[in-house]
């Protein structure tokens, strides 16, 4: 979608009664005299993002884009992609040297470009002096060697999604807090006719989510401190049995689930329990169709595992501007601008819980109170492990997720595609062709 300055022109009735209401629109071109960077001659951007699950995120920030353009004159096209093509589509545009100004990208993928990447250090700073600093996460997810080479958007946040009528119609008042317990409760719910699923395909959030909570759980990890492959070890093997057990009590067919899979298997009643963002519940709650499942709904921290305590991916996206862009300020002043307050707020809120805030200031959003259901996700950015655990990210941290090497491990085990110990193989076998110290 593209927007001119002839776009909003025609939508300033609107503007000004949204303005009416806490002035929060008039701020644009105000921030506009605030920006750092003077958008180039002519300038026009393109972004490309991920295809929105919560319709209010892509409102937002669609509306934030307009505001933009009224404050500059800057004309901004806005894109989408699925989830899954969005990966691919940025190798691309980084190895040809062409396509979209702006990308939203997910997880360490800017590890695997980044010396395509233009280095925003200089505006990642300003932005974290001005609003409480990054979090640990998502910056390292946007920073090679000292420098930032994107800047950290949102933490997309993971958390039980169950119908809380039939989980103690299964026998249990509250959702269990641990694996063991977790795995009697699946049991219980497949035998009531109401099955858990969870996803072992090649989801880029749901399915890796998934796959990293069951290896760190059970105190396995991919590789150790010092980049070396580990995942061939008795940890990773009690994750494996342990998926195997549970994936017996799994509705059919979540092995070949993507993102969206598991959304709809639950709202129409398919299933009792996912991990998923808030996504799933937003749906429910804004369709009167719906309306009685999203009574039934609740949410939860995912079980601890062996290992003692949380430990779970949680997905980052990250804003990189690739250095083919004929309009570099132009680019900087687009994302300085979509992070200043007025808009980023707003857009936090607007996400419904669905997009983690990446800068500590704006941890007091009130939408993470607005209702007991956001209550799982509010600290995603906070407490996310990176995927590259316990080793250092890098291009090959990233192209081993990119490759869906313990998706794929997780996936054969409990398919009976390979044993537990093939399948460990096998991961450990692909893992080592990227890591190689």
């Amino acid at each position: 979608m593209k927007f001119t300055r002839r776009d909003v022109l025609q939508t300033a009735a609107g503007l000004a009664a949204a303005g009416a209401v806490g002035g929060r629109f008039a701020a644009g071109p105000a921030i506009a005299q605030e920006l750092k960077y003077k958008p180039e001659e002519g300038a026009t951007l393109r972004l490309l993002r991920w295809s929105p699950f919560v319709k209010g995120d892509e409102d937002q920030w669609l509306a934030n884009t307009k505001r933009f353009t009224e404050a500059t004159g800057v004309e901004v096209r806005v894109d989408k992609e699925s989830w899954e093509d969005i990966r691919p589509k940025a190798a691309v545009a980084a190895n040809v040297g062409s396509g979209p100004d702006i990308m939203l990208v997910w997880f360490d993928d800017p590890h695997q470009y980044p010396d395509k990447l233009l280095d925003v250090t200089e505006l990642g700073d300003l932005l974290a002096g001005k609003y409480g600093g990054w979090y640990d996460g998502p910056k390292d997810y946007a920073s090679k060697d000292g420098r930032m080479i994107g800047l950290p958007l949102a933490t997309i946040g993971n958390a039980i999604v169950y119908r809380e009528s039939w989980v103690k119609e299964a026998g249990f008042s509250e959702f269990p807090k641990d694996t063991a317990s977790f795995l009697e409760l699946c049991k219980a719910l497949q035998k009531n006719g109401h099955p858990a699923g969870f996803t072992h395909g090649h989801g880029v959030g749901d399915g890796n989510n998934y796959a990293h909570w069951l290896l760190w759980s059970h105190g396995g990890k991919m590789v150790d401190e010092n980049g070396k492959v580990a995942i061939n070890s008795p940890e990773t093997l009690a994750a494996v049995n342990y998926a195997i057990e549970l994936y017996k009590t799994f509705i059919p067919g979540t092995e070949s689930w993507l993102d969206v899979n598991n959304n709809r298997a639950f709202l129409a009643g398919e299933l009792s329990v996912i991990a998923n963002g808030i996504s799933a519940y937003y749906s429910a709650k804004n369709d009167p169709k719906l309306a009685e499942i999203a009574k039934d709904i609740r949410t939860a921290s995912l079980p601890v595992g062996p290992v003692g305590k949380p430990v779970e991916l949680y997905q980052v996206t990250s804003a990189v501007i690739f250095k083919y862009t004929k309009y570099p300020n132009a680019a900087q002043a687009y994302l300085q601008f979509m992070f200043e307050q007025p808009q980023m707020a707003e857009w936090i809120t607007s996400s419904a819980g669905y997009c983690c805030q990446t800068l500590k200031a704006y941890a007091d959003n009130p939408v993470w109170g607005a209702d007991p259901n956001n209550a799982p996700y509010a600290k995603a950015s906070e407490t996310l492990r990176p995927n590259g655990y316990a080793g250092p990210l890098g291009y090959a941290s990233a192209a081993t997720m990119a490759d869906y090497v313990l998706v794929d491990m997780f996936a054969k085990a409990v398919t009976g595609q390979a044993s537990p110990e093939d399948a460990i193989a096998e991961a450990e076998k692909r893992a080592n062709r990227y890591y190689r110290v």
